[in-house]
């Protein structure tokens, strides 16, 4: 936090409001992107108005350079966001909140049952608390006595995928053109496929930290990672899918229990992690 040392300001300038253990317990960060204290807890300071202001830019919430740049502000210690493994993410976006608004927030929802709109109060400590990480020591089983160990994605890898699906949709609504051309529809449908063929291997690749066969040797190069995965039955790909969907179970944010205000209908409401309006004091 750079502050000039004779400032007579200097002590009211922002101080951690509260102190937090990583998901993560600190593993699978990349060696120099975090200095964790030898609390092992993680400081959490309030937001600026220059954080405020750089969540509510759209292009960098697309691309994640304001997620990136508020979590650096309010966690010193994190010194590079990009290769926070995905796990720790809604966890410290949620303590940088109770920081900057303190430990309720109001979600509006409507009723399936009757259509009344009412806002419910959330505790975010609780949520916090129940947040879990995956195990990754357990490996799979995933063809002919291979076994691949498992990692969590970083942040960066999360936001290249969330890019790319950006513009896959704004393709499709392209596509839906009822004037596009036939020929040029297959061709930009065909790349569309593709394009999601090699983000979802990408993912399974990026997921993986390591491949050891029925000999005992381990193979943790991604070149020859993904090289066998483009190469594999599809039976080895749909597992390795299927235990990257348990562990982002795991680790998601679970929905709450409410009833409804107007009619007392029972339901679940779930939180809307959309960054722009988490962060948003009004919300």
């Amino acid at each position: 936090m750079s502050q000039t040392s004779n400032n007579p300001l200097a002590k009211h300038f922002r101080q951690p409001s509260l102190y937090i253990k990583l998901t993560s317990g600190g593993r699978y960060w990349k060696q120099g992107s975090l200095e964790l204290p030898v609390t092992g807890e993680l400081p959490v300071y309030p937001m600026t108005t220059k954080d405020e202001i750089t969540l509510r830019t759209p292009d960098a919430l697309i691309n994640g350079t304001s997620v990136v740049n508020v979590i650096q502000s309010c966690c010193p210690s994190i010194k590079n966001a990009w290769d926070m493994p995905s796990i720790d993410v809604d966890s410290t976006l949620i303590a940088i909140r109770i920081a900057s608004y303190g430990p309720n927030m109001s979600i509006g929802s409507i009723c399936p049952q009757c259509g009344e709109e009412h806002d419910y109060e959330v505790n975010l400590p609780n949520i916090l608390s129940t947040i879990t990480a995956p195990d990754y020591s357990k490996t799979v089983d995933i063809d002919d006595g291979l076994v691949a160990k498992m990692k969590p994605l970083t942040y960066a890898q999360i936001s290249q995928s969330g890019s790319v699906v950006f513009e896959e949709e704004k393709l499709i609504q392209t596509l839906a053109d009822p004037d596009l051309d036939p020929e040029v529809r297959k061709v930009q449908y065909d790349a569309h496929v593709q394009k999601m063929i090699d983000l979802n291997l990408e993912t399974i690749v990026n997921c993986t930290e390591s491949i050891t066969t029925e000999d005992g040797n381990t193979v943790n190069d991604s070149n020859f990672i993904k090289e066998f995965y483009a190469n594999a039955k599809s039976d080895v790909l749909r597992k390795l899918q299927a235990v990257i969907k348990e562990y982002g179970d795991t680790v998601s944010l679970k929905p709450l229990n409410v009833a409804c205000d107007s009619c007392g209908h029972q339901f679940q409401l779930s939180i809307d992690f959309d960054y722009a309006s988490f962060f948003d004091q009004g919300f």
